[in-house]
C-alpha cells in the first residue's frame, strides 16, 4: 500500500483569503444585470451533503444511471484504457466511480485523485488503500481547472484522465470546450478520458430532477444565502427567496435561480442590493449535450471520439476521448 499525498503550490489555494474571494464574487454577482451567483459555492460541508442527498431522490437520475452504465459496461470501458496507466481523476471526491473501473484493470500503476480539499482526499485515498493494497496512490490537492503539475513520482507508463459525474455540462460550451483542452494538456499528448456527459431528454424529466418534491434541490440552492448570512454577515431574508430550476430548450441548458418573492434590498459588507419582486439570481447552468454534439465539442478541444456508452432509457452517456 502506498499513498503519496502532493500538496501542490501550482492553485494558490492557501495563498487566497477565502472569505475576501467569496465576498468578492458575491458583490461582484449582485452587482451585474443579471444577478449571479458561482456554483463552485455551493460544496461548503453542509451544500456537500445537500448535493449527497439530491442524488438519492428519486426524481434524480443522472448519479444512478451513470452508476448504472459503469456496473454493466464497466469492462468494455476499463479496457479503452491503456496498460499500466496512470489513472487521473479531476475532481476527484468520492471514489464510488472510479472503484468500478478499477476492478477491471488491477494493472493500473497510479491512481492520482485530484481535488481541492486536503482532507477528504487524504480519507478517500486512505479507504481505497485498504481495498486496493498494490496500487500507488498519489493524492493532488488543486483546483482542476487551473494549471497543475501531476506529480513526478509516476511511472513512466502513459496517462489516462477520468471526469465522470457530468460536471462538464456545468460549464459554458466555450468554456467546456477550453477545459477540455486544459486537460489535454495536463494528461499530454495521446492520453485517453473517460468522461460522464448528460443527454439531452424530455423537458418534464429534466425539470423533475432539479426541483424534486422532498425540496431537497431548493435547500441546496437556498444555502448560497446561508452561505452569505453565516460566513459574510449579510442581511438576507432566506424565506423571502424562492428556488426555481427549469431546462432551457434554446440553450439547451437547466438553469437554476434564486427568486426574490418581494421587493427587498439585502445588505452585504455595508452595500444595499435592491431586489424587485421576481428578480432572480442565476445560481447554476448544466448543460445537456446530443451524443455528436458533445463529441463535435470535444473535437474543438484536440480530442477524437471512441466509444460511447448509454443507458438503456439514453438517458446519460459515458465517452471515451483519446487525445490527439
Amino acid at each position: 500500500m502506498t499513498i503519496n499525498p502532493v500538496f501542490t503550490d501550482a492553485t494558490p489555494i492557501a495563498a487566497i483569503d477565502a472569505e475576501r474571494q467569496f465576498l468578492d464574487d458575491v458583490l461582484a454577482g449582485l452587482s451585474a444585470p443579471q444577478k449571479f451567483l458561482s456554483a463552485k459555492y455551493f460544496y461548503d460541508a453542509a451544500g456537500s451533503d445537500l448535493f449527497e442527498a439530491i442524488t438519492r431522490q428519486p426524481e434524480y437520475y443522472p448519479t444512478r444511471t451513470e452508476l448504472g452504465i459503469l456496473d454493466a459496461q464497466g469492462a468494455a470501458i476499463a479496457a479503452t484504457l491503456p496498460a499500466r496507466a496512470n489513472l487521473v481523476e479531476l475532481g476527484s471526491g468520492s471514489t464510488v466511480k472510479v472503484r468500478r473501473l478499477m476492478v477491471h484493470r488491477p494493472d493500473l500503476a497510479a491512481y492520482v485523485p485530484v481535488d481541492v480539499s486536503e482532507s477528504f482526499l487524504r480519507s478517500e485515498a486512505e479507504a481505497l488503500a485498504r481495498d486496493f493494497p498494490n496500487l500507488t496512490i498519489t493524492p493532488v490537492a488543486a483546483d482542476f481547472t487551473r494549471a497543475f503539475t501531476l506529480p513526478a513520482g509516476l511511472s513512466d507508463g502513459p496517462v489516462a484522465g477520468f471526469f465522470p459525474g457530468s460536471t462538464i455540462g456545468n460549464f459554458e460550451p466555450p468554456q467546456a470546450t477550453r477545459l477540455l483542452a486544459h486537460f489535454g494538456r495536463v494528461l499530454g499528448a495521446g492520453a485517453t478520458l473517460i468522461i460522464g456527459v448528460d443527454l439531452v431528454k424530455e423537458k418534464a424529466v429534466l425539470d423533475a430532477a432539479y426541483d424534486d418534491a422532498a425540496g431537497v434541490t431548493a435547500a441546496f440552492n437556498r444555502n448560497l444565502l446561508v452561505r452569505m448570512r453565516s460566513e459574510l454577515g449579510a442581511e438576507v431574508d432566506l424565506d423571502a427567496f424562492a428556488h426555481r430550476a427549469f431546462f432551457n430548450p434554446e440553450a439547451s441548458r437547466i438553469e437554476m435561480h434564486l427568486v426574490s418573492l418581494k421587493a427587498q434590498t439585502i445588505r452585504i459588507a455595508d452595500r444595499d442590493i435592491a431586489f424587485a419582486e421576481g428578480e432572480t439570481i442565476h445560481t447554476e447552468n448544466s448543460y445537456k449535450y446530443t451524443v455528436e454534439r458533445f463529441r463535435a465539442l470535444a473535437a474543438e478541444a484536440g480530442w477524437r471520439a471512441e466509444a460511447v456508452w448509454t443507458d438503456p432509457g439514453r438517458l446519460f452517456s459515458i465517452h471515451a476521448l483519446r487525445r490527439s
